[in-house]
């Protein structure tokens, strides 16, 4: 990698991370909900005797468990990305060698 691309993927990365910041410290005091809880609160005011049909396979022990699983599934969702993007260029790569 040039120089050149170096510098430009770290102000890149400097710019995501300032954005992020940002949204942070903009919204200080408000709470961040999940998915759920809104479709759980949107279900409740329109019908509040609704009574679910499944319940959970497997009760997790706490929320950690549940950051735990997510953090687990994104990085594999990761993996399986950066893994296509690499065989993807390195397939380009070497097909104008065995070209040549």
């Amino acid at each position: 990698m040039s120089k050149k691309t170096v510098v430009t993927i770290l102000i890149l990365l400097a710019i995501c991370v300032g954005l992020a910041l940002f949204a942070l410290w903009s919204n200080q005091g408000s709470e961040f909900g999940g998915a759920d809880g809104a479709a759980e609160e949107a279900v409740m005011q329109i019908d509040p005797d609704y009574t679910p049909w499944a319940e959970s396979l497997i009760e997790l022990p706490g929320g950690e468990t549940e950051s735990l699983l997510f953090c687990l599934q994104a990085g594999i969702g990761a993996l399986v990305i950066g893994f296509g993007f690499g065989y993807l260029v390195a397939r380009k790569k070497y097909s104008k060698k065995d070209a040549e």
